[in-house]
């Protein structure tokens, strides 16, 4: 018995060493799908309804990395601890005059490309900064900063809370804020020129549970109000709105793809 003994116990440990490995190797993917409610275009009045998209990529058995649903898509090229980084993207529609109700020109819709990075200071904190620009449209340089308070238990549920400060260039804020001389011949408006710096602060809250190992649901919540040149604004205070609220919610498809 003593030699039968220590050799199954090798034998156990050979079988089940290849398995554990694999695990390691597998990746398990979320993808989500569902609609929101976002202002139709910076200081808008009106909200539109658009697709909401979630994606998600976790290693072998690792929890979901912690993100909130009004992240701009990222691509998570590098990752060392409690750091991550890589490239991000955003779309924004496009405003006409008859969007705004009067002829303040036209912003052509907007692809905006840069990158992310993110902290999780500890297991209930993260901290995120995003920077793009946009290739159309505004032409802008826009980014957000944002803290988190997160409460998860794994996979199961993930809850987020944090403020949002939100800034950009001067080449986005006169897209979106700035009238020009011959936008106020047309309206009416005094002439606007809005500079670079903060142009907003928010507050978002989002939810991701799980209700077994395939199938979860997924939402979020967001109250932004416009401040500094964005605030004064003559578009904002005449036809927009400063409070900007969103919220969204979907539902989630989990799996593994096996290497």
């Amino acid at each position: 018995m003593k030699i039968i003994a220590p050799a199954i116990a090798v034998a156990v440990l050979a079988l089940s060493t290849p398995a554990a490995a694999q695990e390691k190797k597998d990746r398990r993917v979320r993808i989500g799908l569902g609609g929101q409610f976002k202002p139709a275009y910076p200081g808008a009045r009106d909200s539109d309804f658009r697709p909401l998209f979630d994606f998600d990529l976790a290693k072998g058995v690792e929890e979901f990395r912690i993100e909130t649903p009004d992240d701009r898509f990222g691509i998570r090229l590098i990752s060392a601890g409690r750091f991550t980084a890589g490239p991000a993207a955003a779309y924004q529609g496009s405003r006409k005059d008859r969007d705004v109700g009067a002829a303040v020109g036209k912003v052509d819709a907007t692809i905006e490309v840069g990158g992310y990075a993110d902290y999780l200071v500890n297991d209930s904190l993260r901290v995120r900064a995003e920077l793009v620009k946009g290739v159309t449209g505004h032409e802008g340089i826009t980014g957000q900063v944002g803290i988190d308070h997160f409460w998860r238990d794994g996979d199961k549920y993930a809850v987020t809370l944090g403020p949002r400060l939100l800034f950009s260039d001067d080449r986005f804020q006169r897209a979106y804020f700035g009238v020009s001389p011959a936008a106020a011949a047309r309206t009416g408006l005094p002439v606007y020129t809005p500079g670079g710096g903060i142009h907003a602060v928010a507050l978002a809250s989002g939810v991701q549970t799980q209700f077994g190992p395939r199938w979860g649901l997924f939402g979020y919540a967001r109250g932004e109000r416009l401040v500094g040149d964005a605030a004064k604004s003559p578009i904002v205070r005449t036809y927009g709105r400063r409070n900007q609220l969103a919220a969204g919610i979907g539902v989630s498809y989990a799996f593994t793809v096996r290497r």
